[in-house]
C-alpha cells in the first residue's frame, strides 16, 4: 500500500466498512428482466457485465478531471488497487491499464478554475515591493563609506581596500544562501524555533568568516572594518528576511538612506558618515536578535529529534558564489579590464622602451560608472521574487484547465516566456531610468544592454529552477559561467563580450532545462 485506505462507513456493516471505494458494486438499475429469466452469473455475484464500467461510473469526476491516465493510477493506487486485485476484479493485467481504460471511458469535461480553488502561490505585491527596497537600498551605504576607502592607492586595478571587500561579499553571499535554504527547509517542515537556532548560530557565524576573508586579503583598516560591518549586516539581513520581517529591515536601512540623501547634496565630515552607517548596522543587528530571541523563547521544542543532512546545502552555496561571481564581475568588470590593459601597457614599455622614453607613463584607469546597472537588478529583484510567485500560480492553473499533458506543456511555456518577458522588460526600463537619473553616466549602449538582460534571465531563471529542485543543475551552470568570465577577464578580455558569451550559454543551458522539466505535470503537484 503506497497510501492511507479510504474506507466507506456506515455502509452494509463492518465487513462493507472495510471494503475498498474501487472495489466494483452491483448496479441498481431500474431495467426489468425478461419473463422467466433467471439471474445471472454477474448479479449472483452482485458485479457488473463489465466491472470497469462501475468503476468509471463511481470515479467520474476523478476521471474527468485528470490530464493524464497516470493521474488516475495514481489515485488507484492510493485507493490500495494492486496488480493483482486489478486482475482479479477486473480482468486488467494491472493498475496502469485500468487507468488507461478509464482515461478512454470518461470523456474530458474539467470544469475549469473554480472561485473556491485556494491557490497557494499567490504573493502580496507589496511585500515584493518592500523586498526589493530593501535589496535595493543597502547599496546607499557605498555613497557613506567612500571615505573609508583609499581612493589615491589602487590594488589590482581597484581602489585599495575595494579587493577585500568584494572577497567578504562573494563569502557572504555564498554563505548567506546555503544559510538561508537551511533555515526554509526548518520552516517548511513548520519547526520555526528550530529554524531561529539554525539563524542564531549560522548568522554569526557567516560574518566572521566573511570579515576573515576581508583581513586574510588585506587593504586600509577603514576597509576592513567597512567589509566586517557589512559582513554582520548581510546576516542579520539575511535573519529578518528568512523570518519575514522585511519591515524591520527597512527600518534599519532609514538611517543610511536618509544619510546618503544627505550626502548626494552637501558634503558631510567623515565621522557623521560613519556614525549613521553604524546606527543602521546596530539597528539591523539588534533588530535580527530580538526576532531570534521572541522565535527560540515562543516555540516548543518538538518531542520527534529531527536532522537535515548539511550536504543538501552545498549547490545552494556554490550557486550563492556564482551569483556574486557574475554580479561583481557586471559591475567591476571595466574597471578591472582597464586595469589589466594598464598593467600590460605597462611591463611592455619596461621591457622595450625603459631608456628611450625615461619620462613615459602607463595610461590613467578610467572606470566606468556601472551604478545604474546594479540599481537596476538589486530594484527589479522584488519583481523577480513576485514573478517566480505567479508563474508557479498560472502553473497551477494551467494544471486545473489542462485537457491534455501537451496542452498543459504549451501553457506553461508560454507562461514561463511571458513572465521572462516582463522581468527583462523591467529590468531594462529600471536602467534606462537609471541611466538618465545618475550624474555623468555614459549612454546606454546595445551591447552593455543585453548583456545585463543575459544575466538577469539567467539569474531569474536559475531561480525558477531552485524553486522546482534543480539545485545542481543551476549551481553548475552559473559557476561555470562565473568561472569562464572571471578566467576572461584576468586575461585582459573585453568584459562585455565575457558577459555576452558567459551569460548567453547559461541562459540557452537554463532555458533548455526549464522547458521540458517545467512542462511535466507532476513538477507541479
Amino acid at each position: 500500500m503506497s497510501g492511507p485506505l479510504r474506507l466507506v462507513p456506515d455502509e452494509g456493516g463492518s465487513e462493507r466498512t472495510m471494503q475498498l471505494r474501487t472495489l466494483p458494486l452491483k448496479l441498481r438499475r431500474t431495467a426489468a428482466p425478461e419473463p422467466g429469466a433467471g439471474p445471472g452469473p454477474e448479479e449472483e455475484l452482485g458485479l457488473s457485465a463489465d466491472p470497469l464500467d462501475e468503476l468509471a461510473e463511481r470515479l467520474n469526476d476523478v476521471c474527468a478531471d485528470a490530464v493524464h491516465p497516470y493521474e488516475i493510477a495514481a489515485f488507484l493506487e492510493s485507493d490500495g488497487l494492486s496488480d493483482e486485485q486489478a486482475a482479479l476484479l477486473y480482468g486488467r493485467p494491472d493498475a496502469f491499464t485500468v487507468a488507461e481504460e478509464l482515461f478512454e471511458k470518461v470523456q474530458r469535461r474539467y470544469p475549469g478554475q473554480s472561485s473556491e480553488f485556494a491557490n497557494p502561490w499567490r504573493a502580496d505585491p507589496w511585500r515584493c515591493v518592500v523586498r526589493g527596497l530593501v535589496f535595493a537600498l543597502p547599496g546607499l551605504g557605498y555613497l557613506l563609506g567612500a571615505n573609508l576607502f583609499a581612493t589615491a592607492r589602487m590594488r589590482f586595478g581597484l581602489p585599495s581596500g575595494m579587493l577585500a571587500l568584494s572577497v567578504a561579499t562573494l563569502v557572504s553571499w555564498g554563505f548567506n544562501q546555503a544559510l538561508a535554504h537551511r533555515s526554509y527547509r526548518w520552516l517548511g517542515r513548520l519547526r520555526r524555533r528550530e529554524a531561529a537556532v539554525c539563524l542564531a548560530v549560522g548568522a554569526p557565524l557567516g560574518a566572521l568568516i566573511a570579515a576573515a576573508a576581508a583581513y586574510v586579503v588585506g587593504g586600509p583598516l577603514g576597509a576592513l572594518c567597512f567589509a566586517a560591518g557589512q559582513s554582520c549586516y548581510l546576516g542579520a539581513a539575511t535573519v529578518l528576511l528568512v523570518l519575514g520581517r522585511e519591515k524591520f529591515l527597512l527600518v534599519a536601512l532609514a538611517p543610511a538612506s536618509v544619510g546618503a540623501g544627505v550626502v548626494l547634496a552637501v558634503d558631510v565630515p567623515g565621522t557623521v558618515r560613519t556614525v549613521v552607517l553604524l546606527a543602521s548596522l546596530l539597528l539591523a543587528v539588534g533588530l535580527a536578535a530580538r526576532e531570534l530571541v521572541v522565535c527560540v523563547r515562543g516555540g516548543e521544542r518538538e518531542s520527534v529529534a529531527l536532522r537535515l543532512p548539511l550536504r543538501q546545502e552545498v549547490p545552494h552555496l556554490l550557486f550563492g558564489l556564482a551569483c556574486g561571481a557574475l554580479t561583481l564581475i557586471a559591475g567591476l568588470g571595466e574597471t578591472i579590464h582597464q586595469a589589466v590593459q594598464a598593467a600590460s601597457h605597462t611591463v611592455h614599455a619596461v621591457h622595450t622602451a625603459a631608456a628611450a622614453l625615461p619620462h613615459h607613463r602607463a595610461p590613467e584607469v578610467k572606470t566606468t560608472p556601472t551604478g545604474p546597472a546594479m540599481i537596476a537588478l538589486t530594484l527589479s529583484l522584488g519583481l523577480a521574487e513576485w514573478l517566480l510567485f505567479r508563474y508557479r500560480a498560472m502553473a497551477v492553473a494551467a494544471l486545473r484547465t489542462s485537457h491534455t499533458s501537451g496542452q498543459f506543456t504549451r501553457r506553461t511555456g508560454g507562461v514561463l516566456l511571458g513572465c521572462l518577458f516582463i522581468y527583462l522588460t523591467t529590468v531594462a526600463a529600471l536602467d534606462a531610468a537609471a541611466t538618465v537619473l545618475w550624474p555623468g553616466a555614459p549612454a546606454l549602449g546595445v551591447p552593455q544592454l543585453g548583456a545585463m538582460l543575459l544575466l538577469g534571465g539567467s539569474l531569474w531563471l536559475a531561480l525558477l529552477l531552485n524553486a522546482f529542485g534543480f539545485s545542481w543543475s543551476t549551481a553548475l551552470i552559473c559557476l561555470a559561467a562565473a568561472g569562464a568570465e572571471s578566467a576572461g577577464l584576468l586575461t585582459g578580455a573585453d568584459p562585455i563580450v565575457l558577459q555576452l558569451i558567459g551569460c548567453g550559454a547559461a541562459a540557452v543551458l537554463l532555458t533548455a532545462i526549464a522547458g521540458p522539466a517545467l512542462g511535466r505535470t507532476t513538477q507541479h503537484r
